[in-house]
């Protein structure tokens, strides 16, 4: 059955590949992008390996949360249904180390931008037979600071990353519960994987891009998932395991949640 896919962050690294691949098997994909421009190309490439009338593009920041709700109305009014949902953009370096809000650009981008989006586009979700969410972590993992989450303290970029890497997990984790009849994972695509990212930030990369896309294609679509929500699939170990600890701590998860909705 053809799926219904929107991937943030999808105008190059993993998310485009992924995106490119899941519109040459006949998927309806959406592109999400910052730069206008890199969306309309990215829409035309993708186009050339599937057709036109199944791929739409769609612009915002995910560093300025109006922008998001923005986009999400936008999706709702123009898309009739989501089968999946990957929230792939993330960001590591930056010239701007907080976003308009006064928190770290890691936390909004990675964590506050993929849980406000996602609770928006619901409904569109609850219409699939077969919904699935698919959250991108990280190997990289650590204890979050409420503090920094509400704009009190500040991070260096490896732990703001870190962190912004585990709150989404355990969100992930605190919503496949809520949400029964939604199918949500947490991944690892794989450490160092050859993307932007991974060569801004360390200048090297151990593994190529493709190793990512497989992962993501296969939660994406694969049934053998299907029974696996609420758990979290390590690329580098080649399969679902154990998260930070933090992401089964009922009381961490509980505070994270009450600071998560008092900022989206």
């Amino acid at each position: 059955m053809k799926k219904h896919i929107l991937i943030t962050g999808s105008t190059d690294g993993m998310g485009k590949l992924t995106a490119l691949q899941l519109a040459k098997d006949g998927h309806t994909v959406y592109i999400h992008g910052r730069n206008a421009k890199k969306v309309e190309d990215t829409v035309k490439a993708i186009a050339e390996v599937g057709s036109l009338d199944r791929v739409e593009g769609f612009v915002a920041d995910l560093s300025k949360l109006n922008e998001v709700e923005a986009m999400a109305k936008s999706i709702a009014s123009q898309v009739s249904k989501l089968d999946v949902l990957i929230n792939n953009a993330g960001v590591f370096k930056s010239q701007e180390e907080q976003a308009e809000n006064g928190v770290d650009l890691r936390l909004v981008v990675n964590y506050l931008a993929p849980v406000l989006l996602t609770e928006q586009l619901l409904p569109l979700l609850q219409k699939s037979d077969a919904p699935r969410i698919v959250n991108l972590s990280s190997a990289a993992q650590a204890s979050m600071s409420l503090e920094a989450l509400r704009g009190e303290a500040s991070l260096g970029t490896n732990d703001a990353y870190a962190q912004s890497k585990l709150a989404l997990t355990m969100w992930s984790f605190n919503f496949a519960k809520k949400h029964p009849d939604i199918v949500t994972l947490a991944v690892n695509p794989g450490s160092l994987l050859n993307t932007k990212m991974a060569k801004e930030a360390y200048g090297q990369y151990w593994s190529p891009a493709s190793k990512g896309v497989d992962i993501l294609y296969s939660l994406a679509i694969d049934s053998i998932h299907a029974d696996k929500s609420g758990q979290y699939f390590d690329n580098d170990r080649g399969g679902y395991n154990e998260a930070h600890v933090d992401a089964y701590d009922e009381d961490k998860i509980a505070l994270l949640m009450q600071a998560t909705h008092q900022l989206v």
